[in-house]
């Protein structure tokens, strides 16, 4: 890759005035960039034996295949390619089946080991310097490859040739260059403001068809966008269990300020300012928020919203928080939350005053599955500890110093 860059030297001060000084041309830059583009092929040739015989100079050739705006192709010569070997060799070569002039690319020709061994016989430019760059190809026809690739005695005796067949694979890698320069016209373009106006519809509540009563709140909504964001919703205004009521449907174990969020969620594609939603500029009230939209999230099929509140807690993991936040991951399936939770609680230095809390208590009595691994995350981090040496020439569990040498144990 180069970069090239030209500047006009900057005029030296003189006594004329500003509008008769040259202009200062600002710099210019331009990238060559250089990479290759690569494909590979795999050739299967069944009934070798009967291919034998057939003459130096005689081929079988694959199908054509493309890479990087080209036509390839493989010829394989059972009898070899040049008479003065006198068909002691295979020959195997990779030709441009297309029209190009100086075509530069990289080869590797691999006949497979059909024994599972992976002996592959390879000849590749691939993964090492080359002196003299990449191949060049002139014209349509030009080949790359081996004249005296194979012994033929040899072949025939290998685990190369199985049930009188052959694998071959090729790749090809096209040598491309392109030249950026700078882009002197563009037009800015402003990013996708789709949510924003999904959320001005809401909130201006132009065409609601349906309505929501959660915890003696209403909420108005439209029934197409709704379906569109959740398959719950989806199921529940358009499929065959659809509400029988349809002008106000009522929201059963969920409190209104978290169906305001999810409401906000579907027509903006964002979270709600939390601390706003509750009206309390705490961090517990944002993280309790957080919790129960989460868990709406969940009930509406809204994998993104769930995400984004999975995220959320897991930086909030906090002494009063992780024992609530851990049954709430369990319940809803939440394995990266739930992992975090498990880590913190199990340190010791957090363990006994996680114990203490209310929320201990309702993950006790509501997951206590998630006791069992807790304990072993537990287990896993005291064994963790009484494997690292201290410090005095302590020994290990092993049986070693802090040198790895072997102690003899003293009998007291």
């Amino acid at each position: 890759m180069g970069i090239s860059e030209a500047c006009a030297e900057p005029t030296k001060p003189t006594s004329c005035s500003s509008s008769s000084c040259a202009a200062i041309v600002p710099p210019t830059t331009s990238t060559s960039r250089t990479e290759t583009v690569t494909g590979s092929h795999q050739f299967v040739i069944t009934g070798y034996s009967l291919s034998k015989g057939t003459g130096i100079g005689r081929y079988i050739t694959s199908e054509v295949f493309n890479v990087g705006g080209y036509s390839w192709a493989m010829y394989f010569y059972p009898d070899g390619k040049s008479p003065e070997d006198n068909a002691a060799f295979v020959s195997l070569f990779i030709a441009l089946a297309s029209e190009g002039t100086d075509v530069r690319a990289l080869f590797e020709l691999k006949l497979l080991d059909q024994s599972g061994n992976e002996r592959h016989k390879i000849h590749s430019h691939f993964e090492r310097a080359l002196e003299s760059g990449p191949y060049s190809l002139k014209y349509r026809g030009s080949m790359w490859g081996y004249k005296r690739f194979f012994k033929r005695s040899l072949l025939e005796g290998s685990d190369y040739l199985k049930d009188d067949c052959l694998l071959i694979e090729c790749k090809v890698g096209v040598v491309q260059t392109q030249t950026e320069g700078p882009k002197l016209y563009t037009i800015p373009l402003p990013s996708s403001d789709m949510g924003k106006q999904f959320g001005l519809l809401l909130e201006s509540q132009i065409g609601t068809d349906v309505s929501f009563e959660v915890d003696e709140e209403v909420f108005a909504a439209h029934k197409l966008v709704l379906a569109a964001r959740s398959p719950v919703f989806r199921a529940q205004l358009f499929g065959p269990m659809k509400e029988k009521s349809m002008q106000c449907i009522k929201v059963e174990d969920m409190e209104a300020p978290v169906f305001k969020a999810l409401l906000h969620f579907i027509y903006w594609d964002e979270l709600p300012d939390m601390q706003e939603l509750v009206g309390l500029n705490l961090k517990g009230a944002s993280t309790l928020m957080a919790q129960h939209l989460l868990a709406a999230a969940d009930r509406y099929g809204l994998d993104r919203l769930k995400l984004l509140c999975e995220a959320m807690l897991c930086e909030d993991v906090a002494v009063n928080t992780a024992a609530t936040t851990l049954a709430l991951a369990e319940q809803h399936h939440c394995s990266q939350l739930k992992s975090v939770c498990l880590k913190f609680i199990a340190l010791r230095q957090h363990l006994r005053a996680v114990m203490q809390t209310d929320g201990f208590g309702y993950l006790k009595a509501s997951c206590p599955s998630v006791l069992t691994e807790l304990l072993e995350y537990v287990a896993r981090i005291t064994e963790h500890s009484l494997s690292v040496c201290t410090f005095g020439g302590d020994v290990l569990l092993d049986g070693s110093d802090a040198n790895k040498r072997r102690v003899k144990p003293r009998i007291s």
